[in-house]
């Protein structure tokens, strides 16, 4: 009889249990539902028994407060729960009003502030728990500062092919140009920019192919040159002659730099590598090896990444000097970087590629901003103290670029000497002198021609579009 008992009284709570769970089906895995009133007398019950003694600012003494809001809790607990209905019911009917009247037409964020009347607060400033609504900032357009267009100011011939390379003087009394007819000029600027007779001042040669590559040093009267002859040279400027050869390149150099502080040379090229040199010693310090494709442009700074390498890889590799590895790769290009420069009011530096210019953060390599508007192969890039950058292209159409915001504020082709061919007219090197005030371009027609500002030009007459 006991086992029947307890059978049938299984049997009842099986079904028990499943009457139960059809009941409750609906809800499975759901948390259990809340009463309303009861969690306002939750809260208000915790409200009067934390914060009673200060709901009210005291009327003798604190002690004699506390005494008084522990002597009538019930109250405090009755106006709480009261203020919260008023409260809910003033919400309601706002709401309500809202969906009628269709003024807010605005693509507005709706966010919920609590009611500062359940803590005591004053309910002049927030009645209730309304609704704030807030624009949305739509997106800001930088305004570009405004820049004097450029124009042509003289043109200068002498080199026998390609000028691929320009250097300044750091007193900018003089430039380098170095050519494809395997020479090196330097030049007087002063001459040169007006036109006058008498500016070439000295050929050097001693490379046996194009010369890609230029820089003078600004603490010893150095001057290096890097070719296509897989030549790095040292010249001494006072006697004009080589004094030392760097060997170490398989194959031609593209892009040579200086570093700004260090007596160190790096120059890089078709072998896919950057070498790093010491300038005394002739010793290779590194060969900096990771890129798949020639390395086409170079930047060195002061601080980490001390060396930039753009390659026709598609990809741009900020070094760590001291461990001579590349601690970041940018891959956002999708074709080959010939260029690059660097900011000169933030640690910042711009690549250009076929595909279009872009702005980085130099300190990460974080991307910044696109520049479009020059669709062409990009040779060179040049930027000057006044955030003017010029990009070169290899079918003769220059840009004027305000470097903050990446608006081209001027676009114009170059003109080919007379007797030369309309393919000639295009850009390979380009730089600012130290005034940032006349910029120099080395063309295919084998000229060199001096751009300057143009001192009539005003907001009023070239406004910013």
């Amino acid at each position: 009889e006991i086992k029947k008992d307890s059978l049938e009284m299984e049997e009842l709570l099986s079904l028990n249990m499943k009457r139960t769970f059809a009941m409750f089906s609906d809800r499975v895995n759901e948390p259990a539902p809340e009463f309303e009133f009861a969690q306002k007398i939750k809260v208000a019950s915790k409200i009067s028994s934390e914060y009673s003694h200060v709901l009210e600012p005291p009327a003798s003494t604190p002690l004699d407060a506390k005494n008084e809001a522990k002597q009538q809790p019930s109250k405090d607990v009755i106006k709480i729960i009261h203020s919260i209905e008023a409260d809910k019911k003033e919400r309601v009917e706002k709401n309500a009003q809202s969906e009628t009247s269709n003024k807010s037409t605005s693509s507005s964020i709706v966010m919920y502030a609590p009611s500062t009347s359940a803590v005591g607060g004053d309910q002049s400033k927030v009645k209730n728990g309304a609704m704030i609504l807030s624009k949305r900032p739509g997106p800001k357009v930088p305004t570009p500062s405004w820049h004097a267009p450029w124009k042509l100011q003289s043109v200068i011939s002498g080199h026998l092919g390609w000028v691929r390379a320009i250097a300044f003087d750091p007193g900018n009394e003089w430039f380098v140009t170095g050519s494809a007819d395997r020479t090196i000029k330097v030049w007087d600027l002063a001459k040169c920019a007006a036109g006058v007779e008498g500016g070439l001042k000295l050929t050097l040669t001693g490379h046996i192919n194009c010369i890609r590559g230029l820089a003078i040093s600004p603490r010893h009267p150095y001057m290096f040159s890097a070719g296509e002859d897989k030549k790095v040279l040292c010249w001494d400027l006072e006697c004009n002659k080589v004094i030392r050869h760097y060997h170490g390149h398989l194959s031609g150099i593209y892009a040579l730099a200086l570093h700004p502080t260090l007596d160190i040379l790096v120059t890089a090229g078709r072998d896919s590598a950057a070498r790093v040199w010491d300038i005394r010693s002739k010793q290779q310090i590194y060969c900096l090896a990771g890129h798949t494709n020639a390395v086409g442009s170079l930047l060195t700074s002061t601080a980490d990444p001390q060396i930039i390498t753009g390659s026709h890889d598609c990809t741009i590799k900020l070094w760590d000097l001291a461990a001579g590895k590349a601690f970041t790769t940018l891959t956002h290009h999708k074709k080959a970087i010939r260029a690059l420069a660097a900011g000169k009011r933030e640690f910042s530096f711009v690549s250009a590629a076929a595909d279009n210019l872009k702005r980085w953060q130099a300190r990460d390599g974080m991307f910044l901003n696109n520049m479009r508007g020059h669709n062409s192969i990009i040779n060179t890039l040049t930027l000057n103290e006044d955030n003017v950058l010029f990009s070169g292209g290899d079918n003769g159409t220059m840009t004027m670029w305000d470097y903050e915001t990446g608006y081209p504020f001027q676009s114009h082709t170059s003109v080919v000497q007379p007797g030369s061919l309309e393919a000639e007219a295009g850009v390979f090197c380009s730089s600012f002198d130290m005034s940032g005030c006349r910029l120099i371009t080395g063309e295919a027609d084998k000229s060199i021609k001096i751009w300057k500002e143009d001192s009539e030009a005003t907001p009023e007459t070239h406004p910013i579009d």
